[in-house]
């Protein structure tokens, strides 16, 4: 029997075989993870970025600044390593995605995602999982690093643990769809750095990470009540410190319900925010 014959045998009345049906958008999504994390874990510049800038900056100032929170009985380096963590979030999911976005719109790859098949949500599905993988992966090993070096108390009830997971979850997606969102501010790849780094470097100095928040002018004490990484450090604090220190923030407790209500507004902000703005074209693309 020829091909032909053979063929026609298989599918009567010659009808071409059925096309294959397209993988799922969930089963893309997690295709979408797995090829980020790889990129990722390629990309050396990212991983040292990613997993030895926090590490060496909480290890740095802890031998610096060692010594207690002024009227307080807690150590100022497990006051820091809150801080820390709650801006190793903000490196992962806002600096390192809005700058890897913005270089992917001017070098053409999200041009060409845009014209396969793949459901367009399966690439932020993918962002989304890369970010999560590695900001939990940076929060183990600082957590690591302040029990070790500086007596850190992990969570010892269920509700701080919780606590944790929602203030971890909220800050990550927050910050992730802001990073979406401010991709489209870098007019090109070779300006993408410039433009991301410096309010990440300022968010960093007024929020209660380098320094006790309440020691800050009460006007930049407002400033960064408005952005998210003020209230992620100080939801983080309320895991890792006594309940005493609760009295040293500035509204005297920890305002927990006040961090969720804040970090879900930049969620719903964020997300509002990046499908005005994203595109998948650069900017020379039109």
């Amino acid at each position: 029997m020829s091909a032909g014959q053979a063929a026609r045998a298989a599918h009567p009345a010659g009808r071409p075989p059925a096309p294959r049906p397209l993988p799922s958008p969930l089963a893309l999504g997690i295709g979408r993870i797995v090829v980020e994390l790889k990129a990722f874990f390629r990309n050396r510049e990212a991983v040292v970025f990613s997993f030895s800038l926090q590490p060496l900056i909480l290890l740095l100032f802890g031998a610096i600044f060692a010594g207690r929170v002024e009227g307080t009985e807690v150590d100022f380096r497990q006051y820091f390593v809150a801080g820390v963590t709650a801006t190793g979030i903000l490196t992962v999911a806002f600096t390192s995605l809005a700058i890897g976005i913005a270089i992917e719109q001017d070098d053409g790859t999200l041009k060409r995602l845009a014209g396969t098949p793949m459901p367009k949500a399966a690439y932020f599905v993918g962002k989304l999982g890369m970010v999560l993988v590695v900001a939990v992966l940076q929060t183990v090993l600082l957590l690591a690093i302040g029990v070790a070096a500086f007596g850190l108390d992990l969570p010892g009830t269920a509700g701080r643990w919780a606590t944790l997971a929602w203030v971890f979850t909220l800050g990550v997606t927050a910050c992730s769809l802001i990073g979406i969102a401010y991709s489209r501010l870098p007019r090109n790849a070779r300006s993408a750095s410039a433009v991301v780094t410096p309010p990440y470097l300022a968010l960093q100095f007024i929020s209660g990470v380098f320094f006790v928040f309440t020691q800050l002018p009460s006007w930049l004490q407002t400033v960064a009540a408005v952005f998210p990484l003020k209230w992620m450090a100080q939801g983080l604090r309320s895991v890792f410190l006594p309940d005493g220190f609760a009295a040293a923030e500035p509204a005297g407790g920890w305002e927990l319900e006040r961090v969720a209500l804040v970090l879900a507004a930049w969620c719903a902000g964020g997300f509002l925010l990046s499908t005005l703005v994203f595109r998948w074209r650069s900017r020379g693309d039109g």
